[in-house]
């Protein structure tokens, strides 16, 4: 059997409803998604990279399609190194086509066999980013039913708005 292996790289800081829309919905289309935190030395996330696997890994334990890793230097060297030519990304605004098309077209420029995959986020997560998430967050905003409960959790103790 030739299995269809995807790579669905982001920051994931902090994982979102949105993301986890794209993770199921990617795997009706794919037998095995690798979802792959990326790590980029020009970003300071909010959470470790340890804490970012935790988070995936507790969400979709119980999941043999879903692996959990992370990567660092150009996405078309790690799906090599993966054994994968599919990239999944998502898209919400015309903003993010933009940025997505340019670098789907880098990669395809470093790399012709690496394919990139759109998938459109569910209307209802189409308003929500990471960055969005967090400045809510960190104000005390109720973002329950944006993220997972653990990512809830995970940033209300971030900011000091947990119970603990």
């Amino acid at each position: 059997m030739n299995e269809k292996l995807a790579i669905y790289p982001g920051t994931f800081d902090p994982l979102t409803n949105g993301h986890i829309s794209i993770i199921k919905r990617a795997l009706k289309v794919f037998d095995r998604l690798v979802v792959a935190i990326l790590i980029n030395p020009n970003k300071t996330p909010l959470f470790t990279l340890e804490e970012r696997i935790f988070i995936l890994k507790d969400i979709f334990r119980g999941e043999p399609n879903i692996e959990i890793d992370s990567f660092n230097g150009l996405l078309v060297d790690y799906a090599v190194k993966k054994n994968a030519s599919i990239v999944v990304r998502g898209l919400r605004a015309l903003s993010d086509f933009e940025y997505e098309f340019q670098m789907a077209l880098m990669n395809r420029k470093l790399n012709r066999d690496i394919q990139s995959v759109f998938l459109m986020t569910d209307y209802k997560w189409f308003y929500i980013s990471s960055t969005i998430i967090k400045d809510a967050a960190r104000c005390g905003g109720d973002i329950k039913g944006l993220v997972p409960p653990i990512v809830n959790e995970k940033l209300k103790q971030k900011f000091g708005f947990s119970k603990d």
